[in-house]
């Protein structure tokens, strides 16, 4: 029984955040009835995103609503918040939100007062002040860039269908991915899968005519997987006459222009920016301890150290790996422990307010998967090594059985099944980035410069 009434506090809506309040949810059910807890979760979207997932939303294997997750649904009993934590003072025990409401009211922020506060922000892009990179790099960590992605593919080989200037068509043809990890990988495995099925209904483009790059800083990729597994992913990408250029940065994208630190230069309308995140800039805006990294310091019982009533997760916390053999290790923040610790941070929350002893998180990893297009993927898991086919499926079914909710499993595999008995969709649809543009350009209005397309 929760000996006093208690307000939880949960910023963000990703792995941690929800699956923390879905927890929550259920061990205290009685007491949230009762009135005694009540907790409200603070999202800037109304929906967790899965994101390994989104290679496979950008290709055209999952229709994009496949891929969020409703927080009101999957939440019930609830307060959910659209907006953003800007500060955070927990010697008040205050939080300062920006809302909808606050921007459409004109009235700045609003506090919000909790006894328990759980961060879970997540992580940002992490990017370099390269010249060009904030005009023509595009991100891929949300569904929305995800989609805007695809629908810009498919425009660059209708560019490059149509044009006579063999400048712009060998720009439209040169798809540059930079970082080497996950994200890179696996958005241009899929989406160099998906261009070379669509150019077979172009009558003035092979699929030869492309160019797929991908730019990495270190001297290997995917890491995760193992050096043996990356060398073979190396292997097949290029077999796919994709560069990959290890040992390699992106120097300038200006005008247009990717430029590496070697020389290299490649005309591209193209550029993918994945190479790694960053915590949450709201951690900075909080007075609570945090490491060298920016990450927010924290016990095995996901606490923060030296705050009470104070709870972290994910790639905001640093939370240290009971399992590793070497001393001062972290868990590596990835979605493997985020929900994991997930749910021993709701199950701790519950035991802390029922004056009960606190369990530690401890997950000894049990390896990776990753895809590079249909039928092709690499893993490594239990000290296993899979490849081709089989890597690829072992994939499919981690995250089918990952993915949270039996509806949304049941829509993924459904969409799966039918995209196995038809052909790919390559309709691009980036007008639905200007959804207005056709009717203000009737009504005498001044379209936006590419009223039709994603860039």
């Amino acid at each position: 029984m929760v000996k006093e009434r208690a307000r939880i506090l949960v910023v963000g809506g990703g792995y941690v955040g929800m699956y923390t309040a879905l927890r929550l949810q259920k061990k205290l059910k009685r007491e949230i009835r009762r009135g005694q807890v009540e907790i409200t979760v603070v999202s800037p979207d109304p929906y967790m995103t899965y994101q390994p997932f989104l290679p496979e939303a950008a290709a055209g294997s999952i229709s994009p609503r496949h891929v969020v997750v409703p927080l009101r649904r999957v939440l019930d009993r609830c307060r959910v918040v659209i907006g953003e934590a800007t500060a955070i003072d927990h010697g008040k025990r205050t939080a300062t939100l920006s809302t909808l409401a606050t921007e459409e009211e004109g009235t700045g922020t609003e506090e919000l007062s909790y006894d328990e506060l759980v961060l879970a922000p997540g992580s940002v892009s992490r990017t370099l002040p390269i010249p060009g990179l904030a005009e023509h790099g595009i991100g891929f960590k949300t569904v929305e860039e995800a989609i805007g992605l695809r629908n810009h593919v498919i425009e660059q080989l209708d560019i490059a269908s149509s044009t006579r200037d063999p400048a712009i068509r060998d720009a439209a043809l040169t798809f540059v991915f930079v970082g080497g990890g996950y994200a890179g990988v696996e958005a241009l495995g899929e989406l160099e899968d998906m261009a070379r099925y669509a150019v077979r209904y172009y009558h003035n483009v092979q699929a030869d005519d492309m160019k797929w790059i991908l730019v990495e800083a270190s001297n290997r990729i995917l890491p995760e997987v193992g050096e043996e597994m990356g060398i073979y992913t190396v292997t097949q990408l290029r077999r796919r006459n994709i560069q990959v250029l290890l040992e390699t940065r992106l120097a300038s994208c200006a005008d247009r222009v990717a430029v590496l630190d070697d020389g290299q230069r490649f005309p591209t309308r193209t550029l993918v920016w994945t190479a790694g995140v960053k915590p949450h800039p709201v951690l900075a805006a909080t007075d609570l301890p945090r490491t060298a990294h920016g990450r927010l310091k924290c016990t095995a019982e996901l606490t923060i150290e030296g705050a009470t009533h104070a709870w972290a997760a994910g790639d905001a916390a640093a939370v240290p790996d009971v399992t590793a053999d070497a001393p001062g290790t972290d868990t590596a923040p990835n979605a493997q422990h985020a929900v994991r610790q997930a749910k021993v941070l709701g199950d701790n929350i519950a035991h802390s307010l029922r004056a009960e002893p606190l369990e530690t998180y401890a997950h000894k990893y049990v390896g990776s998967v990753a895809s590079l297009g249909l039928h092709k993927g690499v893993a490594q898991v239990y000290g296993r090594k899979l490849k081709g086919y089989p890597a690829w499926f072992m994939h499919r079914v981690y995250h089918l059985s990952r993915v949270p909710t039996f509806n949304r499993k049941a829509r993924v595999l459904a969409e799966w099944t039918l995209a196995g008995l038809f052909k790919r969709e390559i309709v691009s649809l980036g007008s639905l980035e200007h959804p207005r543009a056709e009717f203000e350009l009737a009504a005498g209005g001044k379209p936006p410069n590419d009223p039709k397309g994603s860039n």
